[in-house]
């Protein structure tokens, strides 16, 4: 067993070739977790073969669909779960004589995007046509842009826990390459009992976000850390609603695996994942695997390969694609994308008709990390507690929303927030904004404890009344369950002497002994 570090975190890993009965993990998900945290160029013990162990490598790349009323090049609706292709324009179907007209609204949430992330925005961009042959692509290319992109050389910092500890954090930083917008693809279904396939174009033209990032992680931690910090942000922007569960964020991770000093090594790419949690695991899985393989003599097919979230492990798709295979070409119907700022905006133009890149960063919002700073400033609250309320859809507002009514102090207030309500909200699964018990109603209650006219535990009772949603308020509920503290020590006096009064003969022996 040797120490090995991820993100700042050293682990108890199992090293090739050592050890003794009982030891090693048992499973390939537990030894993959392990092996995932080995850190990249640090000196560690040597695997069976007698090398330095190995070193992974993890680079991302994010569809993030753009928050627009309509399609990237054409009028359509955007709809979640619409009727099969009932929203399909001619220009979707790819029907002669169709032409692209760009939807500026995904211009400006790219641009967003791209500032958000520490970009260079390009002034101007090109577009340029991908070829591949799908049934969900009618065109036969998807138009995208590969030769100059809207957005380059940005980057992201994420927080990573130590021990899963939220106490105890380290901030890593990933570069982003580039930002480029391009059209999504239909949806294929597969009846496997009818042997036949299902074209849904509802989704074809959808704008994107692709956010390419360099290989600069080394584990699922790592990856799953980043992806959420991103999903966070563009949530904040409301460049993309990024609902993983509805396909408006998919993931494909580039991983590969070489031995420290060496160049790196051939990379699989695992794609279209569709859950933070499986992107950790099949990160860490694809980790071990292409380790296993190489000390066992193998070779690391340069192949496409999905991750199996029963099964918890990756299977082959395709041979991968090589750039000549997907003939790019400049988009002939599209012109270059032109961007101003402040400066390059000429005089005599109409602003409704330009994106103007300085107008777009004066009105950003607070990002996620500026959010977690100014909560822990204005309220005195941990910086564990910030992640914990960014985390949790709506709970910000939330918890800041019963601060502003009730007279129990933040710190207080937190715990609360997080250690009972959160887990009534994860109980049910809800968010904070569907909640049957509002924020009033919980700073009512807080206000009732802070009086001392309930106990903590009262308190308690009380919310799970209220988590009924049968309209009674705190103070209701607290005289119809009689659940009031007794202040008066005359009463106190009264009642305990009642309560002797009645049991005269168990006081007696009490007494005697």
């Amino acid at each position: 067993v040797v120490a090995r570090r991820c993100g700042g975190v050293w682990r108890r890993v199992w090293q090739h070739g050592a050890g003794g009965p009982g030891a090693a993990p048992t499973s390939r998900g537990q030894r993959a977790a392990a092996t995932a945290c080995n850190a990249r160029g640090r000196a560690a013990p040597a695997g069976k073969s007698g090398l330095a162990p190995w070193v992974p490598v993890v680079g991302l790349e994010i569809h993030a669909q753009i928050s627009s009323n309509s399609k990237l090049f054409s009028g359509s609706q955007v709809q979640f779960a619409a009727p099969p292709n009932s929203l399909v324009s001619f220009f979707d179907a790819s029907l002669p004589g169709t032409l692209p007209v760009l939807n500026r609204r995904c211009v400006e949430a790219a641009v967003m995007t791209g500032l958000a992330l520490n970009c260079s925005i390009n002034k101007k961009s090109l577009f340029d046509r991908k070829h591949y042959f799908y049934a969900d692509l009618p065109a036969g290319y998807q138009i995208t842009q590969q030769r100059v992109p809207i957005a380059v050389n940005g980057s992201l910092s994420y927080n990573l826990c130590i021990d899963n500890k939220m106490s105890q954090m380290v901030t890593k930083t990933v570069r982003i390459k580039q930002i480029q917008l391009e059209q999504d693809s239909g949806k294929s279904l597969h009846d496997d009992t009818r042997s036949q396939t299902l074209v849904d174009l509802n989704r074809a033209g959808v704008g994107l976000m692709e956010v390419v990032m360099e290989p600069d992680m080394c584990c699922g931690e790592e990856a799953a850390a980043a992806v959420r910090e991103l999903q966070l942000i563009l949530q904040t922007l409301g460049s993309s609603q990024a609902v993983m569960a509805e396909g408006q964020l998919r993931v494909d991770a580039n991983v590969s695996v070489h031995r420290p000093g060496e160049p790196y090594g051939v990379r699989t790419e695992v794609k279209n994942i569709n859950s933070i949690r499986f992107l950790a695991k099949a990160v860490d899985y694809e980790i071990q695997r292409q380790i296993e393989e190489l000390e066992n003599g193998g070779t690391i097919l340069n192949e496409t390969r999905a991750f199996d979230a029963k099964l918890g492990c990756t299977v082959p798709m395709r041979d991968k694609e090589g750039k000549q295979d997907y003939r790019f070409m400049p988009e002939p119907n599209l012109p270059p994308l032109i961007l101003y700022d402040a400066k390059s905006l000429p005089a005599n133009m109409n602003h409704q008709q330009v994106v103007n890149i300085d107008w777009i960063h004066e009105r950003l919002p607070d990002l996620p990390s500026v959010k977690r700073a100014k909560l822990v400033e204005r309220y005195g609250i941990l910086p564990e507690h910030s992640f914990a309320l960014l985390n949790e859809d709506g709970l910000t507002e939330f918890f800041e929303n019963v601060v502003k009514q009730t007279q129990m102090k933040p710190k207080k207030v937190i715990g609360w927030i997080l250690n009972v309500l959160l887990s009534y909200l994860k109980q049910h699964s809800l968010t904070a904004k569907e909640s049957p018990v509002s924020s009033f109603l919980l700073a009512d209650l807080l206000n009732l404890l802070e009086k001392k006219e309930i106990s903590s535990t009262a308190a308690k009772q009380v919310l799970a009344e209220l988590w009924k949603g049968e309209g009674k308020t705190p103070l209701e509920i607290v005289k119809e369950k009689k659940l009031e503290l007794i202040q008066d020590q005359k009463e106190l006096e009264q009642i305990c002497q009642a309560v002797i009064d009645g049991q005269e003969n168990e006081v007696i022996m009490m007494v005697l002994g």
